[in-house]
């Protein structure tokens, strides 16, 4: 058993081992999507400027409806992709706005303010800049074009550019992005769409109400809501406004929570009725069962986002970013007012915009809250939002045509690809200050929301390393739990690499319902431990996990010299129950429900916890921690 616990382990925390989320453990996938979004945008050049481009263009404007008797929906393939597949990653979008609003940093509602607010400047003073250039000119109509970031491209890009760049950065990014999707639908829908219906208005407002009340609705929720959906989405596209709203309005509207305790020892209960007794309606009770412990949200993110990142999000650069390019239309492009509107209103109002903004709505006299990151961080997460392109290229196509959609297109192509440029020459100017001056930017950020219900107690805690170090390193654990003996090894590897930087907290949470061992292991280690051996017999547990027999314990007991009667006395008189159910007390105040469950410096770790990982969270929260504590050794210093 220790030689296979040795192997390095690439697991998740708990529930979420296998869930893949943008702002979690969801790195790899921005940068993988943002790659293939690329492709598939340069592919469009390609194929409309080759010997067969007369086909781009033959194949997206072919028609396709789908009829119910009279009535149906009609569109070209392009429209299809545009209006149908996008919907799908606004949805996306939405939920993970809306889990960041649940159960991420913006949870505390104050903190809103500033990507908000950064939002509507990194609107307002890119239209302004473009309607200066464009004033009284043929392309006036088009400023919806240069207002809105690509929220794809944005996170992929900061993925790519700041691989290691706080959870903060990218959570602002989100937020602004989601505002500024919500601010580009509603000019879609109010100075880009020639009619409204009414009645299909109303239709599609009730569906929406409908799907809002199917909470109370006990059976049937997850069929009766993609009737709904589908019924608001046609009822929109009926109305004549973007269908592509209702995605962004569901998503911000599907709630978002971590399982509880209760409802996973639920589940087990139901799916050891099914061991017992296995028939369809104990089936289909497991089946629900298991399904209701993860949040509609977790659920609908985890099942949409690979389609969305890898097939919907390139399909539409596929259809919209082909342009046959001449001579003649860059030339006029390089003069024209539209392109340079667009590229000025991306590369150099968007980031004085979303700073501008930033900065008053963290002023003390209107109440505002620190920055989220610092000023240099944030100017560089402004330039990244200078990435225009899905919505931009769908303003694009409804307010021109011919020459003037082309150079548009062009505009929105060349901030595509000078946005990044900026915001990497601003990350590595960043990154050249001097360290005081980086230790007052970070000093001067928002406080961390701590997820951790009680604090460490040196004194009745079990920690390895360090009082002083930087980081801490929390797990509640299973001494039973395979995936913790498989993390025990990855603990191991973290304290011989951080030293003193680093100090590990062990806390009990015995899965009783699933290990029928993991309640008289816990408080064998803490008898253990009122010998002063708890960590020699926490490695021995782990050691040998698939033997924590009665008999077991006592021998380990023995083995490690310790007073075995008094071990057994207190085991039989259940000393150490109080001691262990206070862990389990501050499991469930804090929200853990699995194991193991991490946490680094008080904040909850829910993704991958293997070596690199936890290697890199450990790394950022020590340079945080660092800065911090150098920042305030001047203030005392200067005092």
């Amino acid at each position: 058993m220790a030689s296979e616990q040795a192997t390095p382990y690439a697991g998740r925390t708990a529930w979420a081992r296998n869930l893949a989320a943008p702002v979690r453990d969801f790195l790899s996938t921005e940068t993988g999507s943002a790659i293939v979004l690329l492709g598939a945008a340069v592919l469009a050049m390609l194929w409309a400027n080759s010997p067969w481009s007369h086909s781009y263009e033959s194949l997206w404007r072919t028609q396709l409806s789908i009829r119910i008797g009279s009535g149906g929906v009609a569109a070209d393939l392009r429209h299809w992709v545009n209006e149908g597949l996008m919907t799908f990653f606004f949805l996306v979008v939405g939920l993970e706005a809306k889990r960041e609003l649940d159960m991420g940093e913006l949870r505390e509602r104050r903190r809103l303010a500033v990507p908000v607010m950064a939002a509507l400047g990194g609107m307002a003073v890119p239209i302004a800049i473009y309607l200066s250039i464009n004033a009284g000119r043929a392309g006036a109509g088009g400023w919806g074009a240069a207002m809105s970031t690509d929220t794809a491209l944005a996170l992929g890009a900061l993925a790519l550019l700041t691989p290691r760049a706080a959870t903060r950065l990218r959570v602002f990014l989100l937020t602004l992005a989601v505002v500024d999707d919500l601010g580009a639908l509603l000019v879609i829908a109010t100075a880009y769409t020639t009619h409204i219906s009414l009645l299909a208005l109303a239709l599609a407002l009730g569906a929406f109400a409908a799907l809002l009340a199917l909470r109370y609705l006990p059976v049937w929720r997850r069929q009766v809501s993609v009737i709904l959906g589908v019924g608001l989405w046609v009822a929109l596209f009926k109305s004549g406004i973007d269908p592509v709203i209702a995605g962004l309005a569901i998503g911000l509207v599907t709630s978002a929570y971590p399982p509880s305790r209760e409802t996973l020892e639920r589940v087990t209960a139901l799916t050891r009725s099914f061991r017992e007794q296995p028939t369809p309606e104990l089936a289909r009770s497991a089946q629900e069962g298991v399904l209701s412990a993860i949040s509609p949200n977790e659920r609908l993110q985890y099942g949409l986002h690979p389609w969305t990142s890898y097939l919907f999000v390139p399909l539409f650069a596929l259809a919209n970013a082909g342009i046959h390019i001449s001579g003649g239309l860059l030339s006029d492009a390089i003069a024209s007012p539209v392109t340079l509107g667009i590229v000025l209103a991306y590369v150099v109002g968007k980031p004085l915009g979303v700073v501008g903004a930033s900065w008053l709505a963290t002023r003390r006299a209107l109440h505002g809250p620190r920055p989220p990151v610092g000023w240099p961080l944030l100017l560089g997460g402004g330039a990244v939002a200078g990435i225009g392109f899905t919505v931009s290229l769908l303003i694009s196509s409804l307010a021109f045509h011919g020459e003037l959609l082309a150079e548009a297109k062009l505009g929105v192509l060349a901030s595509a690809i000078l946005a990044p440029m900026s915001a990497w020459v601003i990350f590595r100017a960043g990154e050249l200050l001097p360290k005081r001056l980086l230790a007052a930017q970070v000093l001067g950020t928002a406080e961390d929301i701590l997820d951790l219900s009680d604090d460490v107690d040196s004194a009745r805690d079990h920690i390895r390393g360090p009082d002083d170090a930087l980081v801490t390193l929390l797990e509640y654990g299973d001494f039973e739990c395979p995936y913790c003996g498989q993390a025990e090894s990855v603990v191991r590897g973290l304290l011989a690499s951080f030293g003193d930087d680093l100090r590990y907290v062990w806390r009990h949470l015995p899965l009783n319902d699933v290990h029928g061992s993991a309640q008289l292991a816990a408080e064998a280690a803490e008898a253990a431990s009122a010998q002063g051996s708890f960590w020699s017999f926490y490695d021995a547990l782990f050691a040998h996990q698939g033997d924590l027999a009665a008999s077991d314990l006592g021998s380990y007991a023995k083995e490690l010299g310790l007073d075995v009667p008094r071990f057994w006395d207190e085991l039989r008189a259940h000393r150490y129950t109080p001691r262990v159910a206070e862990d389990v007390a501050s499991a469930d105040a804090s929200g853990v429900s699995g194991t193991p469950t991490f946490f680094v410096n008080g904040r909850r770790h829910n993704g991958a916890y293997d070596v690199d990982t936890l290697s890199a969270v450990i790394r950022s929260t020590r340079a945080r921690a660092g800065l911090l504590a150098s920042a305030s050794e001047d203030a005392l210093t200067h005092r």
